[in-house]
C-alpha cells in the first residue's frame, strides 16, 4: 500500500476533506448538546453554594439559640439574686446595710433589664436567618427541578448520540492517519481558527463557502485541476471543487 507521501494531490484533498466532513457531524452532535453540559455543572455548583450556606445558617440559628439560652439562665440566676437581696432586707441592721443591698438589688434588676434586651436581639437575629433559610430552601427547590430537567435533556442528547458520536470519532482518528503530516497540521491549526470548525471547504457559487468571498474563475479552475492545494485567499481554508467534494462520502452514512 503506498504512503501517505505517495499520494496524488486529489487523493490529498480526498483524506483532508473525509476527515473535515467526519469532523463536522461530530460537531453537529456537540452543537446538539449545546450549553447543557455547561449548565449541568453551573446548576450543580450552585447548588452545592447553597447547600453550604444552608449549613452555615444552621449553624448560626444554633450558635444564637445557645447564645439565648446562656442569657436565660443568666436572667434567671439575676431574679434569683434580688430575690435573695429582698428577704435579707428583713432583717438588715441599719440604713448603710440597706442602701447597700438595694443598690444590689438595681444592679440585678438593671442585668435582668440587658439579658431580656439581648434575647430580643438575638430572637430577632434567628427570625432573619430562618427567613435566610427559608428563602435559600426555595431557591435550592427551583434549581433542583430545573437541574432534573437539564439533566434529563442531556441524557437523553447522550444516549442518542453516543453511539454514533464513538463511531464518529474512531473515524476521525483513522481519517487522520490517511492525511498528509504537514496538511494535517494545517487542518487543524486552520480549524481551531474559526468556531464553526471549518479548514476545507467547497465552492459555493463562484464564492468560498467559508469566507464567501468571491473566487475568480482563473483560481476556480486551478482549483477543479487538483494539481496542487490551494487556500482561500482571505480565510486561509483549504479550498475544493464542487465534484470532489460531493464524492467524498462518509462510509456508513
Amino acid at each position: 500500500m503506498a504512503s501517505v507521501k505517495d499520494f496524488s494531490i486529489e487523493e490529498k484533498l480526498s483524506a483532508v476533506l473525509l476527515l473535515q466532513k467526519i469532523d463536522s457531524k461530530i460537531d453537529e452532535i456537540k452543537i446538539l448538546k449545546g450549553e447543557l453540559p455547561m449548565e449541568v455543572k453551573d446548576l450543580e455548583d450552585e447548588l452545592e453554594g447553597l447547600q453550604t450556606r444552608l449549613n452555615n445558617i444552621d449553624a448560626e440559628i444554633d450558635s444564637i439559640n445557645k447564645y439565648i439560652t446562656s442569657r436565660n439562665d443568666a436572667k434567671k440566676e439575676a431574679q434569683a439574686l434580688i430575690k435573695k437581696y429582698e428577704k435579707q432586707q428583713d432583717n438588715v441592721k441599719n440604713n448603710r446595710e440597706f442602701e447597700a443591698i438595694n443598690k444590689e438589688i438595681e444592679m440585678q434588676e438593671l442585668e435582668v433589664k440587658l439579658t431580656e434586651k439581648h434575647m430580643k436581639d438575638a430572637s430577632f437575629e434567628v427570625k432573619e436567618r430562618q427567613a435566610q433559610r427559608t428563602k435559600t430552601e426555595d431557591r435550592l427547590g427551583v434549581l433542583n427541578d430545573a437541574l432534573k430537567v437539564k439533566k434529563a435533556e442531556l441524557e437523553k442528547i447522550i444516549a442518542d448520540t453516543e453511539k454514533e458520536e464513538k463511531q464518529l470519532q474512531a473515524k476521525s482518528n483513522e481519517a487522520k492517519t490517511k492525511v498528509d503530516e504537514r496538511l494535517l497540521s494545517a487542518y487543524e491549526r486552520i480549524r481551531n481558527s474559526y468556531k464553526n470548525g471549518l479548514a476545507v471547504v467547497s465552492i459555493l457559487r463562484d464564492s468560498c463557502g467559508g469566507c464567501f468571498n468571491i473566487i475568480p474563475p482563473q483560481r476556480q479552475s486551478e482549483i477543479r485541476q487538483h494539481k496542487k492545494i490551494l487556500v482561500c485567499e482571505h480565510c486561509g481554508r483549504v479550498l475544493v471543487d464542487t465534484d470532489l467534494n460531493d464524492s467524498v462520502k462518509i462510509s456508513g452514512k
